[in-house]
């Protein structure tokens, strides 16, 4: 499932919970709505960690002294 659903239906079973005075169903819905947030950040984390190893690359190919 991707971070976006998880914390869509995360948030939707918070609410039910919530609504329904459910505590079992509103704490799924706080995990799963975290469980999102933290893949979101792994993401962003795997996006950075990528173009900092390309940028090192690139520089690395055009630093005539490396030749």
């Amino acid at each position: 499932m991707s971070e976006k659903q998880d914390k869509l239906i995360g948030k939707a079973k918070e609410m039910a919970g919530k609504l329904t005075g459910n505590e079992k169903l509103e704490a799924e819905g706080k995990t799963q709505n975290a469980k999102g947030t933290v893949k979101d950040k792994a993401d962003e984390v795997k996006r950075s960690v990528e173009g900092t190893v390309k940028g090192l690359r690139d520089d690395k190919r055009d630093n005539p002294m490396d030749r």
